[in-house]
């Protein structure tokens, strides 16, 4: 099964936000409901590191979380995977029936907490676009922070005007 972020995206989003652990089980259920297939957790990594990349799907880490939904069943804390701003949700096939095959609960990540991850994580791509003279990074970056802006409660005003001097 190749997933794509969007659809990474559209499995969390299902249940609000998902483990690596329970990601890993989507998948798998909707592997094999789809074609009989099996997957493999390694199948997951790549996909998952390019959704990240491009903030189409977004962690939320242990200590940023408001409630205790970051934790997996063997009580050691995971991040919890959302869809993130640059994702545009759908459901790989399959997957449809996931919040009736898995026992888990909706999970409301707080938006500050989001908002907090996504900002750190901007301005550490910010710096690298800039300092690397990136142009076409630096505008995907601008483009990105509007929506990333409408997603979260931040502001990232100074970020775009470093974006717009560095494309000057």
């Amino acid at each position: 099964m190749n997933v794509t972020g969007d659809e990474l995206a559209g499995v969390v989003d299902l249940f609000g936000g998902l483990t690596r652990t329970e990601l890993e089980r989507a998948l798998s259920e909707a592997a094999f409901r789809a074609s009989g297939d099996s997957l493999e957790p390694d199948d997951v990594e790549a996909p998952l590191e390019a959704a990240r990349e491009e903030f189409a799907v977004v962690a939320l880490e242990p200590a940023d979380a408001s409630n205790e939904a970051t934790w997996a069943d063997d009580g050691e804390p995971e991040p919890l995977f959302v869809a993130g701003p640059a994702a545009f949700p759908t459901l790989p096939e399959g997957a449809e029936d996931l919040p009736h095959i898995m026992d888990v609960d909706t999970r409301r990540p707080d938006r500050e907490a989001l908002g907090a991850t996504v900002r750190d994580r901007f301005l550490a791509d910010v710096s690298s676009a800039v300092e690397a003279g990136d142009a076409d990074r630096c505008r995907h970056l601008l483009d990105l922070s509007y929506d990333l802006e409408a997603w979260a409660p931040i502001d990232l005003t100074d970020e775009r005007d470093r974006l717009e001097a560095a494309l000057e």
